[in-house]
């Protein structure tokens, strides 16, 4: 797998395959929108959802927290996709394995579980988190003095292959003022944005972290 480097503000960044921002500086693994329960939310409303995928969205987050062992997992809002239903608990277990990892929700419009819940499990939460030059949200929210990096949009972007086919990928997107980070979560949709000039895009694909568009990043690493 091939993870990207990205200087934001001074800081590197790393941009995960696994749908996760990595902040070295301060061991702190950011992931957005997970919705987890959100299949089984849709199944029993007798919606079709696609089995599996929570537990696909499971696997993965145990996979990345292993894998890079931070000291936090910020979670930037609607973590749980709506009212309690079983796929709490599965998280809950996940959670469990990783007694000496701190895990703060930043509240997004889809965290409504009673505050108890989040305590039980021992998950804090915030509004939103100032750190560094750095302000973590849920939903985009420009600051005067530091880069917001949020979640919500579930960004996409859209990709035209050389036979002019056209393919919408999750995405990274860094703007002048603020990020969105693609959703972590596997039943959730993409929103395709329109970057302008300057924007930087990083598109994923099952493997890699694929740059596709942005100024000049000679200080930028794979």
């Amino acid at each position: 797998m091939k993870d990207t480097i990205v200087q934001v503000k001074g800081e590197r960044l790393r941009l995960l395959v696994d749908k996760a921002l990595y902040w070295p500086a301060a061991r702190t693994l950011i992931i957005a929108d997970l919705h987890l329960g959100k299949a089984m939310h849709f199944r029993k409303a007798g919606i079709a959802a696609p089995a599996g995928v929570e537990q696909e969205n499971l696997d993965r987050l145990q996979r990345v927290v292993q894998r890079i062992r931070p000291r936090e997992v910020l979670l930037l809002g609607d973590l749980f996709h709506s009212h309690w239903n079983g796929s709490w608990d599965a998280f809950v277990a996940v959670r469990r394995m990783h007694e000496g990892i701190a895990f703060t929700l930043i509240t997004g419009n889809h965290d409504i579980l009673h505050p108890d819940v989040y305590r039980r499990a021992d998950i804090g939460r915030e509004a939103q988190r100032v750190s560094g030059p750095f302000v973590f949200t849920h939903h985009p929210d420009p600051h005067p003095h530091q880069y917001n990096v949020a979640g919500h949009i579930h960004p996409g972007v859209r990709m035209i292959g050389k036979a002019r086919q056209s393919f919408t990928l999750p995405c990274y997107f860094f703007g002048a003022a603020a990020a969105i980070l693609p959703a972590f979560g596997g039943f959730t949709g993409v929103h395709v944005l329109r970057p302008t000039s300057g924007d930087r895009v990083f598109a994923l694909t099952k493997n890699v972290v694929l740059r596709c568009m942005g100024p000049n990043m000679d200080n930028e690493t794979r």
